[in-house]
């Protein structure tokens, strides 16, 4: 009897140190969370896209109270998330304006065709790594859904043979854009009404011949453009959004019609 007692009473001291011993551990090496960064992270949209840089939501949130990152740092909230961000760290900052996906591949079934059939996995990353090549255009859109399947908000379905973003269910978090094996995805600035669909570098014989709607660098929307926003390299038209003023003319003269606005898509 004694023995249980003795035991008992042994195992009750020992709890009782192990429990002093863990509470002044704890408190020791306490790590103090600034109450700002729970604040902030309440403030973002909890997407954990990764369109800001960051790990995730948590991350970014850790980041701007640390003042590694500004109150703007989450592309995907807008001027809203921005503003309340701002009232907690008491600064002020312009909003990032919101950027949507745009397929740079006008490619359809009906201008191009397949030189191969494929029977691997249906996967656009797949099918880029097993060196076939399917399209006629060593640049298009394979059309297998590597976005489709990365993007969470079911904003890209492929259509007729090429991928379409709608920009209305777009939240700009970019994942479609490392999703794709060609990089035929960039992020573009929402309030922006001109893009070059098409991301065929070769000469313009050699893309007419695999593609009736690609670009074939003629640099006619260079000489229309009065501000310089859009110039042709490596025989492909680029523009430059910052500089561009929309005024359509580029647009209006492209003779292949690849120089588009990015917003497709119904709002949902």
């Amino acid at each position: 009897m004694n023995i249980i007692l003795i035991t008992t009473t042994a195992i009750t001291v020992i709890g009782i140190l192990v429990g002093i011993g863990l509470v002044y551990t704890g408190k020791k090496f306490e790590v103090k969370t600034d109450p700002r960064e729970s604040a902030v992270r309440e403030c973002l949209p909890g997407n954990n896209c990764g369109a800001c840089g960051y790990a995730g939501c948590d991350a970014v949130a850790a980041a701007i109270v640390k003042g590694e990152a500004p109150v703007n740092a989450c592309p995907v909230g807008g001027a809203a998330v921005t503003e309340l961000i701002g009232d907690i760290m008491g600064v002020s900052a312009e909003a990032q304006e919101k950027r949507v996906a745009f397929v740079r591949c006008k490619g359809n079934c009906d201008v191009t065709h397949n030189q191969a059939n494929y029977f691997g996995v249906h996967d656009c990353r797949s099918a880029a790594l097993n060196g076939l090549q399917v399209t006629e255009c060593d640049y298009g859109c394979l059309g297998f859904g590597s976005c489709v399947q990365a993007c969470p908000h079911y904003a890209i379905s492929v259509k007729n043979g090429v991928a379409e973003v709608n920009w209305y269910k777009c939240v700009g978090c970019g994942l479609c854009v490392k999703a794709c094996p060609r990089g035929l995805i960039e992020l573009v600035p929402e309030s922006k009404h001109v893009a070059v669909q098409c991301s065929n570098k070769d000469r313009g014989p050699l893309v007419k011949k695999v593609c009736q709607a690609g670009c074939i660098g003629c640099m006619l929307c260079t000489k229309q453009c009065e501000v310089g926003a859009i110039t042709v390299a490596d025989n492909l038209a680029h523009v430059n959004y910052d500089a561009c003023v929309q005024c359509g003319k580029c647009v209006e003269k492209c003779p292949a019609k690849v120089i588009t606005p990015p917003r497709t898509g119904a709002a949902a």
